[in-house]
């Protein structure tokens, strides 16, 4: 049993974590019987678990996910829809972003790439990377505001190189002014090969440089992005807003 300064001393450490578990412990005669390594196990494990777990929860906050209760385990797979599990799966494990690669999520509208792209952020997030979700309509109307502020263009460049996993979605559905492109290839050239970009687009690899007004700043966008080793998952024709309508189908396959 814990003492009253050894209480106080862990409230000072911000551990009062430990108190509850010791008086959990205390109070079940089989934990009692048990060595004190394994009582100190056990308290560790439980330290682990919720901070991990509050870690992640924060994450998945911060990454302001269009849904976020996607998840890399509802995904709906059926033939129909060409998405292969074994491929999701593998970038589900988060490599990817060791690997400083791009996944393009590209489909027809309402075949659900904002859902695949949100539940491997989440995964990101499970495996502590800063992630954030937004539209590229969003980022832009974001860049124009800050743009009047003194280094409000900088800094907001800074910020979104930071994030180990940025999702864009909407990705080149509206037309772009110059100076979005001029802010896209900036924002290009601070994360190429030092993050990864998830893409929502309803545009194939090809068709990206006319969307981005041609020219060199959309070449470079196009190279860093697109053209090496970009991970391409056609998500399909399935109207999935149709499929899910009346309510949420999980997988049984």
């Amino acid at each position: 049993m814990l003492n009253e300064e050894t209480k106080r001393k862990l409230r000072l450490l911000n551990l009062p974590e430990v108190i509850d578990i010791v008086d959990q412990q205390d109070s079940d005669m089989q934990t009692v019987a048990l060595s004190f390594d394994q009582r100190f196990q056990r308290i560790v494990d439980y330290l682990f678990q919720d901070k991990y777990d509050e870690k992640v929860k924060r994450l998945v906050k911060s990454a302001r996910f269009r849904f976020p209760k996607a998840d890399i385990h509802d995904i709906y797979y059926a033939p129909a829809r060409r998405i292969n599990r074994d491929v999701m799966n593998e970038l589900a494990t988060c490599k990817f972003i060791s690997d400083n690669r791009n996944i393009i999520l590209q489909g027809y509208t309402s075949s659900g790439k904002t859902y695949l792209a949100c539940a491997l952020g989440k995964e990101a997030c499970r495996q502590h990377y800063r992630t954030r979700y937004i539209r590229l309509p969003n980022l832009l109307e974001e860049v124009a505001e800050k743009s009047i502020e003194v280094n409000g263009r900088s800094k907001l460049l800074k910020k979104f190189a930071a994030y180990d996993v940025l999702i864009l979605d909407e990705w080149l559905m509206a037309d772009l002014k110059k100076d979005d492109v001029a802010f896209l290839f900036e924002l290009s050239e601070l994360r190429f090969d030092k993050a990864s970009t998830i893409f929502c687009t309803l545009y194939k690899k090809d068709e990206w440089i006319p969307r981005l007004g041609k020219g060199t700043f959309a070449e470079s966008i196009y190279e860093r992005y697109a053209a090496h080793d970009a991970i391409v998952v056609d998500t399909g024709e399935m109207n999935m807003r149709e499929i899910f309508k009346n309510g949420t189908m999980r997988d049984s396959m």
